[in-house]
């Protein structure tokens, strides 16, 4: 029986902002344990929260940016569960009314644009942490520690629809809004500290049956890798469990890296199961139209505009323009590369960055912010492509060059050092094809027998005693013309 895959994303987005979402707290990461958690943090009684206006801004620049509804009056509730990292015994976030409805997301799977719809995004309050491995009790045994620093860190979580067909479809929507969030400013991204958690919600149904089937929920992972190594794993285990008359149950499970498999975790808890209630403690949550127009003016330019104005004024593809707007770092370093070069050369510049750079980046596991070719020195490196100081092939080798920091990583020191400069001199050229024409007769009347594979094999030929440096048009043109005029 063939299945459909039904994916759904509910990301938690830690926000930047310096202090917690309902008290005075630092939010900053990597204080010794429970030295960042005051009386409000610990619920110690008569404790009261206070809305943090910051982390109410960063949910109306998202809502704006995804093209939702910024509710106008939204609620906070309690969510109650026990959990020892947990010390009011119920976690402040929104149920019936959010903060954000509605919007969407639009991104590149391959050549295939794709749209996901979101459901909500709602602030809430994280919880602390509970600290089990090779952890010690005053006395010596085996224990558990509880560090506080982390609870009431604000949170937007923020839902798609279970839309998605596909791990590489999951993926991509995890990469966009990843990359949008940081391009708002409304969260650092880091995924190892845990700014930037996923659940995924997976579930399996027969092609065409229009019901959902048993959800499975996998919690907090942390890395785009193992959400993709996550899901498929977790559609391997409900297909063969569907097939051998098993059946699915709703529960939330662990990805686990080292064997490369979920684990059940718990039961799946429904709404209400947590008894949500209005919180008594805090005031329905007003945003005016003035408050939201001050936030959208402060707004940056956001990625699909900017894709659309990389279409628009330098011809190029949309799912190029994707690529190069996929991080505000990405899109200035290659808006810093065009503007230093000559009018009319955004695809040259467009396809190192995506080529030659990005494969760079990918081997190194470096993002573009930790490139050490600087776009100025990537711009030095393709004027000398433009002005034949260089072939294409020859400035791959001194951009290897540059990216290892030969000669303060400056291309024309590169050049001049390891005599690099293409040769163009015709007759300097002519005299080597002379040479290989009359060493390779052999070849040169397969090519006038009528195969065309034989030019090449010439070429190389040439190439290879040039080391290189001849001017690959001027060398494949002058031997077409001895060639043919033979």
């Amino acid at each position: 029986m063939a299945y459909e895959i039904v994916i759904g994303l509910e990301t938690h987005t830690q926000l930047s902002t310096q202090t917690k979402i309902f008290s005075g707290s630092s939010t900053r990461y990597g204080a010794q344990p429970n030295t960042q958690a005051n009386e409000v943090d610990m619920a110690l009684p008569g404790t009261l929260p206070v809305m943090n206006r910051a982390a109410v801004e960063h949910a109306i620049r998202l809502g704006l940016a995804v093209g939702a509804t910024i509710a106008p009056r939204s609620i906070f509730a309690r969510k109650n569960y026990f959990y020892p990292d947990l010390p009011k015994n119920y976690q402040i976030s929104q149920y019936e009314i959010p903060v954000v409805l509605g919007g969407s997301l639009t991104f590149f799977v391959g050549e295939k644009e794709t749209t996901i719809n979101l459901t909500r995004a709602h602030l809430e309050e994280d919880a602390g942490k509970s600290l089990h491995d090779n952890y010690v009790g005053p006395h010596g045994e085996s224990s558990t520690g509880i560090d506080l620093n982390r609870t009431g860190t604000p949170l937007l979580e923020i839902v798609s629809e279970p839309e998605m067909r596909s791990a590489a479809e999951a993926v991509a929507y995890a990469k966009t809004l990843h990359s949008l969030v940081m391009w708002l400013g409304i969260c650092d991204g880091n995924m190892q500290e845990g700014s930037f958690r996923v659940d995924v919600n997976v579930s399996v149904r027969p092609v065409g049956q229009k019901e959902f089937g048993t959800r499975c929920e996998i919690k907090n992972v942390n890395s785009f890798r193992f959400i993709e190594r996550a899901i498929n794993y977790e559609v391997r285990r409900q297909i063969e469990l569907i097939e051998d008359g098993g059946k699915v149950v709703q529960e939330t499970r662990l990805y686990d890296a080292d064997l490369d498999e979920t684990r059940s975790m718990r039961t799946k808890e429904d709404a209400h199961d947590y008894r949500y209630f209005p919180d008594p403690d805090l005031p329905p949550l007003v945003i005016g139209q003035d408050w939201i127009e001050r936030v959208r003016q402060s707004m940056p330019d956001l990625p699909d505009a900017l894709r659309q104005r990389f279409v628009n004024e330098f011809g190029l593809a949309p799912v190029d323009a994707a690529q190069l707007s996929s991080s505000r770092a990405m899109a200035n370093y290659f808006q810093e590369v065009v503007d230093a070069l000559p009018a009319g050369q955004a695809k040259l510049a467009a396809n190192w960055l995506m080529g030659e750079v990005s494969a760079t980046l990918n081997r190194e596991e470096k993002d573009i912010a930790q490139c050490p070719v600087t776009a100025p020195m990537l711009a030095a490196l393709l004027k000398r492509i433009l002005d034949n100081t260089v072939s294409n092939k020859i400035a791959r080798d001194v951009f290897a060059a540059m990216w290892a920091g030969e000669e303060n990583g400056q291309p024309d020191a590169i050049i001049a050092a390891k005599g690099l400069t293409q040769i163009n001199d015709s007759g300097a050229i002519e005299a080597m094809i002379d040479a290989v024409l009359a060493e390779q007769a052999a070849i040169v009347a397969e090519y006038r027998a009528g195969k065309q594979k034989a030019f090449n094999s010439l070429v190389g030929q040439i190439m290879k005693a040039a080391k290189g440096k001849a001017n690959p048009q001027q060398v494949n043109d002058l031997l077409k013309a001895k060639l043919d005029n033979a």
